[in-house]
């Protein structure tokens, strides 16, 4: 039994937290070319401008005035800028990545990249780096794995658009789509739409001022609408693409069997599950719809609207699995402690890492079989990993046991949801396979990867590449298609 012969065992990063090259090649600005770096006590910050003039900064996760407009302070350090300068260094990555023995490689293209604006002008170096990258991967036998769109929008359509709150944006993305599809049609196979939709919120992610409710779930319909399209486009253009939807799945616990406390897990749980059931069942759950009701949301809608969901559900679940959570309807007395872009309840029978995040391998064969249980169609689990300090020795080894200890339990439970839950799973790729910038707090110090970059969290450093105690039990892991999991 164990896995399928042909399980996609590769890592995964993204274009604003690992490629760098900040406008190198025509590249334009994207709304995180203006997010400054933090910690896990500093906020990342976004620089604006005022329809005044003034320059002023919020933190990531607030609403900008109206008018306001993206600013790149050049007195500031933006950790996208440079990030661990995959742009620069791809051969030499993916000639590492190819050593451990990746099946595949989760990257994201820079929509800002291939078009400057995000509007339908193209730069065709943009178009022609993405096309060395995949040329790259496959003369190792790599497969890419492409998200379309990961965690930002080109400043041009945040500024002058109002981001994904405007409709206009739907067309933009699909022409961005278009030209990817149809340039990249025999290279690429396996396409996600958007990552981990469910954080998409704010101008960070998103392009809209307002992070208020109505401004978000209108957004949100219009992603909805552009995912759908773009995977009838993709089938179009190749019928044998995979084009998948990604959600970060965070499972909630009650944290007693008070029915009170069942019933805020349930809310809980449900609320990540609305975005895959609309692009997985392709249409609106009724508990969202009367939530709607109640909040008074009015979701403006085309007539063709609900027609195009249904008929661009998804191939497959792409999701990220770092931590599992609690919920009950007495927060005042629980503890919080950190978590993937939210806070969560501390749960008494899990550790923690540095960064509060809940240690949860058992967690990920409860959420494997849900999901599956739910939805019955195949799963990919694109990110899952465990952020934290590394050191180096005297003699420069990183000694990472707790990333091997950690990689290990998960790869087991994982296993365990295959042979004994029968879960159609086709791939497994670690977070910052290569050390990334955080997105969650701007550091480098928070580290990933099997492979260590010498940067800092203030941009300084050699970028030298170097391989850590996990990089040759990964390889071992692979070579045995996850049965030698020893450490």
């Amino acid at each position: 039994m164990g896995f399928p012969k042909d399980f996609l065992w590769g890592g995964a990063t993204a274009a604003n937290q690992y490629e760098g090259g900040y406008l190198s090649g025509g590249k334009g600005l994207s709304t995180l070319d203006a997010i400054t770096g933090g910690n896990k006590d500093q906020p990342r910050m976004i620089t604006f401008k005022t329809k005044e003039g003034e320059i002023k900064e919020v933190t990531r996760s607030e609403s900008l005035p109206e008018g306001a407009v993206g600013y790149v302070d050049p007195e500031k350090y933006y950790p996208s800028h440079v990030a661990t300068d995959f742009y620069h260094h791809y051969k030499e990555d993916i000639a590492l990545f190819a050593e451990m023995g990746f099946k595949c490689f989760r990257l994201s293209i820079s929509w800002a990249r291939i078009c400057p604006k995000g509007t339908d002008e193209l730069n065709e170096e943009g178009l022609k780096f993405y096309e060395a990258v995949f040329d790259e991967c496959l003369k190792y036998g790599i497969e890419p794995v492409v998200t379309i769109n990961h965690f930002d929008i080109p400043m041009y359509l945040a500024d002058h658009y109002d981001g994904w709150s405007n409709r206009k944006v739907i067309d933009y993305f699909l022409f961005f789509c278009e030209t990817i599809f149809t340039r990249y049609k025999e290279k690429v196979k396996y396409w996600m739409t958007f990552n981990e939709i469910n954080f998409l919120r704010s101008w960070t992610q998103i392009g809209i001022h307002s992070s208020e409710a109505q401004s978000k779930y209108q957004a949100v319909h219009h992603l909805f609408v552009a995912s759908a399209k773009a995977v009838q486009l993709g089938h179009q253009i190749n019928p044998d693409f995979q084009i998948g939807m990604m959600v970060a799945y965070i499972p909630s616990y009650p944290m007693t069997s008070r029915p009170e406390d069942v019933l805020e897990a349930l809310q809980f749980n449900r609320e990540q599950e609305f975005y895959i059931d609309v692009q997985v069942k392709g249409y609106y759950p009724a508990h969202k719809i009367k939530q709607f009701e109640r909040e008074g949301i009015t979701i403006v809608k085309e007539p063709e609207d609900d027609a195009i969901i249904a008929a661009g559900t998804v191939d497959y679940i792409g999701f990220s699995y770092y931590m599992s959570t609690a919920s009950t309807a007495n927060p005042e007395n629980v503890k919080y402690v950190g978590g993937n872009q939210m806070p969560a309840v501390k749960n008494p029978y899990l550790e923690e890492s540095e960064w509060g995040w809940a240690v949860d391998p058992l967690g990920l064969r409860i959420s494997l079989a849900r999901l599956y249980d739910r939805y019955n169609v195949p799963l990919f689990i694109v990110e899952n990993g465990f952020g934290a300090v590394d050191e180096l020795t005297i003699d420069g080894q990183i000694i990472d046991d707790y990333r091997i200890d950690y990689f290990a339990r998960h790869i087991a439970a994982m296993k365990d949801a295959v042979e004994l839950d029968g879960v159609d799973l086709i791939g497994y790729t670690p977070w910052g396979c290569i050390d990334v910038v955080s997105s969650g707090t701007g550091e480098m110090k928070k580290r990933y990867g099997f492979i260590y970059v010498d940067m800092d969290d203030n941009g300084h450093g050699s970028l030298k590449r170097m391989k850590k105690k996990s990089f040759d039990w990964y390889k071992q892991v692979i070579a045995s298609n996850g049965e030698n999991l020893a450490k």
